[in-house]
């Protein structure tokens, strides 16, 4: 037997307005049923079912406009949703007043005084029913689509991480190849290590922090052989070994690029590097400080990419990271300090 998924779906609703439809039947006709007994009508069980089908009939006729409101583009505001629903209300006090004050000897007027706001009162509630459930669908897509559209800015952010850092390294190991071609050998080996942890974690939102931990040791080891005793390096970082704890692939190893790729141009005898990285609390806790020289401009065929890396990650942390995460940078004219919380995921 095949079973189509649409119609599926379709039943499934069906069966779900009948039962919504059921509930309500019967608790307008007691409710109807105890109100005629309170104001003195007799028959009350007759006027109990009609004031129901009545009821029902009004509230899917009140859906109904809705509808036709909606496929004309009538644009449904917070303050038409008051005002339909404060109608209801209004309609339903003067049901209730009236039936405490009645008219003397005007029956007609009296009938008509009961059935006409209960008329409005049902539209009005087919109507208020329709219309919100109309906004909620409305802001649910809304929510989708501003999803799908930040999983996709994801998705492509994280495919340009390892074309990105491969950029970077070809270009590093250029310069080494003219200058110092016997330390080209055993950065090729830490290269092939790092391209493979760059390749595979990009394609995940998250990742043991343990892991991206091995990646940055992995990058330090490859920057120490390419500049050699010129470098002068700190770190303080946390040993964190539950891979419970995780962060955003490929994260904190822009910064640490940037530290390396300025700091190596300064007119400096040596580049000074330090950071650390800690976790307290619910937090991932990130510091890195350079020697750089603010005023000494880059002179390279590939100055016009070096923002990339920077821009790249500030859209990554507002996508991954809303609300979680605190950045502050500070480009002083000797030095350049990044400081980063995070939340642990």
């Amino acid at each position: 037997m095949i079973k189509v998924k649409g119609i599926e779906e379709s039943d499934f609703k069906l069966g779900m307005y009948a039962i919504v439809t059921g509930i309500a039947a019967v608790s307008m006709w007691f409710a109807i049923s105890f109100y005629a007994r309170a104001i003195g009508v007799g028959e009350d069980e007759i006027v109990s079912t009609i004031g129901t089908v009545f009821f029902l009939a009004s509230v899917f006729l009140g859906r109904r406009l809705a509808q036709l409101w909606l496929e004309n583009g009538v644009n449904v505001s917070f303050g038409m949703l008051t005002g339909i629903g404060f109608s209801v209300l209004t309609c339903i006090g003067w049901i209730f007043n009236h039936g405490d004050r009645p008219f003397v000897n005007r029956p007609a007027l009296n009938l008509l005084m009961y059935w006409l706001p209960f008329l409005a009162a049902s539209i009005a509630l087919g109507l208020f029913i329709k219309l919100t459930r109309s906004i909620g669908q409305k802001k649910l897509k809304e929510a989708q689509t501003d999803a799908a559209h930040s999983q996709s800015e994801l998705q492509l952010l994280q495919s340009q991480l390892s074309p990105h850092f491969l950029f970077n390294t070809l270009n590093n190991l250029y310069g080494l190849s003219i200058t110092r071609h016997e330390k080209i050998p055993p950065l090729l080996l830490k290269l092939s290590e790092l391209l493979r942890y760059s390749v595979y974690s990009s394609g995940e939102t998250f990742v043991p922090l343990k892991d991206e931990l091995a990646y940055i040791e992995n990058y330090i080891e490859f920057e120490k052989i390419r500049i050699g005793e010129r470098l002068v390096l700190a770190n303080d970082i946390e040993k964190i070994n539950n891979p419970a704890v995780k962060i955003a692939p490929m994260l904190l190893i822009v910064f640490i690029e940037n530290a390396f790729k300025h700091s190596k141009n300064t007119a400096d005898e040596k580049i000074y590097i330090e950071f650390s990285l800690k976790i307290w609390g619910n937090s991932i806790l990130f510091y890195i400080k350079n020697s750089h020289n603010k005023t000494k401009k880059e002179n390279n065929n590939f100055d016009k990419n070096s923002g990339f890396g920077m821009v790249n990650v500030t859209k990554r942390l507002a996508l991954l990271y809303p609300g979680q995460h605190d950045l502050t940078i500070e480009n002083e004219e000797t030095t350049y300090v990044v400081n980063l919380r995070l939340k642990v995921k």
